[in-house]
């Protein structure tokens, strides 16, 4: 019964003159029926041995005139008064009063019916499905991640206005998608309503209660004081989650895109947070962004690796379990789980603030990790890792400014306050071209010791930009890295219109020296261009660049993984974040790209994937446990270990990168 008024409910929003038919249908049988029921037993003696579906034809021709009333006329002599009176009664009843009136009442009642499903007044009957609230350019993209799930999932949105907009957004996203992706599905229902996200009583006809989780999103418009509608929807949300007829173990996911409205945040999950009911998670927009960028910049491979990893688009990613009941080191873990298992690869375990263990792990398949087997390991394979490892040193251009230009730089030092040279100088530079107001709001990146340089230019200023660019290439013969931001505090046309100017001058500028020196390698300049509407993606990459990030994109992947797995929310954090300065031990860790000859002291010979990991853990200290999950081949093509290591054969050159997880 529930699920017919579920579908009830998703067709009288969906399509409601489906909905109006069928009752016209209905109702139109009904009456024909109980009429010819009524005929029947009152029918003159000529008539009596016809059968009831006779009757029910009588009955439809003496309403439509079609040769019923000829009849009626002729049977006039044998047949009573009360028989002709209620053949009579039909015949008015189905023309003047029911097919007339009816027909004009229900024309009124169909064309408000519509206009009431298309304002979203009419309650929701659903459940297990997923709300979002507000809409912003991170939306479109968590529905189309949706996709990839292969499984059929509703999703609700309600937004303040431009419902016919937001549609829009999502079949273009969703087609693109499709079009994209030979054989992906879509088994997605879409609801976009209009309505107050502050309302209860329109959050109650979406069926909040019976959600599995709610995305609130922020409005999408920088704010600098706060986002005082993402606190006061919070705010309603967790209310109502948390009574005793919602749906237990809720997720409510939130977006936070400045210090003010997350300080606020915490504290509304201090005071809301219910265990078992409603679970709040905050999602820092610009913190997240910023650690994300500032890594790119000194290891870009990461992009490919967490545009992987970061979704259920590939096959492999990252999946959370928890350990019921267990008391395990991450040591004991790793170690158990790499004796019996060939088709997952162990990550760490973390306890979440109850004290509940948590085990992370990378595989193709969520049911790989409980795969077992009999590993049979080389004895004889063993490795050389090299004990004073140091990261490749980077210098760093940064073309333009956006919101988490901040957040940049702080991801920026948290790198230098983990990894030093051995003399304890940086092992990174970082040069900022920049207009004088944003670089003014920074105090020009004088508190950031590793920013040796600052270049004042707005976008117009090509010769100062251009020159900047030469000046840096001809110092740093390699390990050059080329950052452009897209500025995200313009209006909606000129969303990345900066970052492809900026673009095309590096590529005129590596063009020409390619062309004046054919010795010139332009895979010795690593460019990371940052574009915010992915419509503008064919357009970046008509310039060869080989890292666009796609920075909405990141968000949107985060947060339906979060949603799904609550405590993956933790991991993310542990990977994207540094030791902080001073610490006694480095015990956060994070996902590098380490090159083979640097990693190694002596390179490895060719063996499985299955031999390389285990050798790898083994060999790695107990104070820096690593663990290889793929490597990058000197071509630039990933290789992640997914499936069944033992049939992976690995052949490492000098030059190949490693993909490693390890606290240093």
């Amino acid at each position: 019964m529930n699920k017919f008024r579920e579908w009830i409910s998703i067709k009288t929003v969906k399509a409601p003159g489906t909905i109006v038919l069928l009752v016209i249908f209905f109702a139109n049988v009904a009456f024909i029926g109980l009429a010819a029921f009524i005929i029947s037993r009152l029918a003159p003696p000529s008539m009596e041995e016809t059968g009831f579906w006779s009757y029910v034809f009588h009955t439809i021709t003496l309403i439509l005139g079609v040769g019923g009333v000829e009849s009626l006329i002729e049977e006039i002599g044998e047949a009573n008064v009360v028989y002709v009176l209620c053949c009579v009664v039909a015949i008015i009843i189905g023309l003047v009063v029911f097919t007339g009136a009816i027909i004009g009442y229900m024309s009124e009642f169909i064309s408000s019916f519509i206009e009431e499903a298309d304002s979203g007044s009419r309650k929701l009957h659903i459940s297990n499905h997923i709300v979002i609230l507000n809409w912003n350019t991170r939306a479109a993209e968590i529905i189309n991640e949706l996709l990839y799930k292969n499984t059929k999932e509703k999703v609700v949105v309600l937004v303040e206005n431009n419902r016919e907009d937001v549609l829009r957004d999502i079949d273009e996203r969703l087609s693109d998608t499709i079009e994209e992706e030979n054989g992906i599905k879509n088994k997605l229902t879409i609801l976009v309503r209009e309505g107050d996200s502050c309302s209860t009583k329109q959050l109650n006809d979406i069926s909040i209660k019976r959600a599995k989780s709610v995305i609130i999103l922020s409005n999408g418009i920088f704010m600098e004081k706060g986002d005082a509608n993402t606190i006061k929807t919070l705010v309603q949300v967790a209310q109502l989650t948390a009574e005793d007829d919602s749906t237990d173990n809720q997720q409510i996911i939130v977006e936070v895109e400045d210090d003010w409205t997350l300080s606020l945040v915490n504290t509304i999950i201090e005071h809301k947070t219910q265990k078992g009911k409603c679970n709040i998670i905050p999602v820092a927009v610009e913190q997240i962004l910023g650690q994300i960028f500032s890594q790119f910049s000194i290891m870009p491979e990461l992009n490919i690796v967490y545009r992987r990893l970061f979704s259920n688009e590939g096959k492999a990613a990252f999946f959370a379990q928890t350990a019921a009941n267990v008391s395990l080191t991450e040591t004991e873990f790793v170690s158990k789980h790499l004796d019996n298992h060939l088709k997952s690869i162990p990550l760490t375990v973390m306890p979440d603030s109850d004290g509940i263990l948590h085990c992370y792990y990378m595989s193709d398949n969520e049911h790989n990790i409980h795969h077992t087997g009999s590993v049979h390991r080389n004895p004889n394979f063993k490795v050389a890792i090299n004990p004073d490892f140091e990261m490749s040193e980077k210098h760093v251009l940064i073309l333009g400014h956006n919101s988490k230009s901040a957040a940049i730089m702080e991801g920026f030092n948290g790198f230098s306050h983990e990894w030093k040279k051995k003399d304890g100088s940086e092992v990174f530079d970082i040069v900022v071209v920049d207009e004088e107001s944003n670089l003014a709001k920074l105090n020009h990146y004088k508190q950031y010791p590793f920013v040796t340089k600052v270049v004042v230019a707005d976008i117009y200023e090509k010769d100062v930009i251009c020159d900047a660019i030469d000046e840096l290439i001809n110092a740093c013969k390699e390990n050059v890295c080329i950052m452009i931001l897209s500025n995200d505090r313009v209006d909606d046309e000129d969303i990345d219109a900066d970052a492809l100017t900026y673009l095309i001058l590096v590529q005129d500028i590596i063009n020409r020296r390619l062309a004046n020196d054919p010795g010139f390698d332009p895979k010795s300049i690593e460019l990371i261009v940052e574009i915010l509407n992915p419509r503008n993606y064919d357009v970046v990459s008509n310039y060869s660049t080989n890292n666009i990030v796609i920075s909405n994109r990141y968000i949107s992947k985060m947060i339906m993984q979060i949603g799904e797995k609550e405590a993956l929310f933790d991991f993310y954090n542990e990977i994207l974040t540094y030791d902080e300065e001073g610490a006694e031990e480095l015990c956060s860790k994070e996902l590098y790209i380490k090159k083979v000859s640097s990693f190694f002291s002596v390179l490895p010979e060719p063996c499985t994937a299955a031999d390389l990991i285990r050798a790898v853990w083994h060999a790695s200290p107990d104070d820096n446990k690593a663990i290889v999950l793929g490597y990058f081949r000197s071509d630039g093509k990933m290789i992640l270990f997914e499936g069944d290591q033992s049939l992976i054969r690995v052949a490492l050159s000098g030059d190949d990168k490693l993909i490693v997880f390890s606290n240093h």
